[in-house]
Order: C-alpha cells, then sequence, then structure tokens
C-alpha cells in the first residue's frame, strides 16, 4: 500500500509541475501554444464551473486543495 501511495504522490506532483509549465507557456507563448494546449482557459472554465456551483463548489475547491496538500 505504501508503493501505490508513494507513486500516486509522485504522479500527482508531476502533474501539478505540468500544470505550472502549461501556464507560464500560456503566458510567454500566447494562450494557445501548440505544445501544450489552452491551459489558462481550461483552468478559467474549472474556475468558472466552481464559482457558479457556490457552496458546493467551495466544497470541492476545499477537497482538492486538500488532496493536493495545497494550504
Amino acid at each position: 500500500m505504501k508503493t501505490v501511495s508513494s507513486f500516486v504522490d509522485g504522479l500527482t506532483s508531476v502533474l501539478v509541475s505540468v500544470i505550472g509549465l502549461g501556464i507560464v507557456a500560456g503566458i510567454v507563448f500566447g494562450g494557445n501554444a501548440w505544445f501544450v494546449g489552452d491551459v489558462i482557459g481550461t483552468i478559467m472554465g474549472y474556475v468558472d464551473m466552481l464559482g457558479s456551483g457556490g457552496l458546493g463548489g467551495l466544497v470541492v475547491l476545499l477537497i482538492v486543495m486538500g488532496v493536493l496538500g495545497i494550504k
């Protein structure tokens, strides 16, 4: 079980880094860079979806932050 947990933690860390790279590449190379897609637009869509969800959106955001370990 510890091996699976460390694998998931490592994979999550890599994916968060890739998202960060996509945001920076989107800012530097324009909104729809060919190698990362429209990361900023996708994130803005998720934020809009969470915002329109009201309290449910806030609960989901808190759960995601807890899973990713964001304080």
